[in-house]
Formats: structure tokens, sequence, C-alpha cells
């Protein structure tokens, strides 16, 4: 798990290093649960793809990144999801969060919130 935190925290890095305008970070199949601090460093980044990772929360850090337009989280494992702090990123246009275990209620609460595309898995039925 170590070797993986480190590969990101190099990548981001030096992304903040080569200060590109519009950024995109592609930190896919990286078995994260957390990410480095450093994240909150990079204020135009528009997209991230953490698809495919161990994340069991919304990466709450992300809420913080001013620019961000784009997050995949599909296939992690994020039951919990902060809409409050979803519904005060302006600049998010879309939030992938399909094969993960959300709940009803988020469903419910997040569909009214938030003024972005949110992309869920369909609801399984559910079996008396």
């Amino acid at each position: 798990m170590g070797e993986a935190v480190a590969r990101v925290a190099r990548k981001v890095n030096d992304t903040v290093e080569n200060k590109a305008d519009s950024l995109e970070l592609n930190l896919a199949g990286n078995y994260l649960h957390r990410l480095p601090e450093e994240i909150t460093s990079l204020l135009h980044l528009r997209a991230i793809d953490l698809s495919r990772n161990r994340f069991r929360r919304f990466p709450e850090p992300l809420a913080t990144v001013p620019a961000l337009e784009t997050i995949d989280l599909q296939e992690n494992e994020i039951a919990e999801v902060p809409t409050d702090k979803l519904a005060s990123m302006a600049l998010l246009r879309s939030l992938n969060l399909r094969a993960n275990p959300v709940g009803p209620e988020v469903r419910l609460l997040v569909r009214p919130l938030v003024p972005f595309e949110l992309l869920l898995s369909p609801e399984e039925p559910i079996h008396p």
C-alpha cells in the first residue's frame, strides 16, 4: 500500500510542478483508499480518474479543489457521499459513482441538491 501512495504522491507533485493550465490526473487502479494532501494544491485540476481503487468514502479533499469539473470514482467501495460538500463544488459537472454500494438515501438526497450529472448503477431490485 505504501508504494502505491508514494507513486501517487510523486505523480501529484510532478503535476503541480508542471503547472499545466488544463489538468487531468489519472490515478485509476492504484488500490488507493485515501488521497495525499498534495491533491488540494492542484488549483487547476479539472478532471480526476480514481476508478478501480479502494475508496470506502468520497475523498473529501476533492471538495476543496476549485476547478474540478469531472470526478470518476467508478468501481470503488463508496457507500457514503457528503452531499453538502458536493453541492458546494461550483464547477463540478460530472460525478461517476457507478459500481459503488451507495445506499438509497444517497440517491434520494443527492439528486435535488447537486446541479451536475450523477452517474450511478441501476438499483438492484429488493427481493423479500
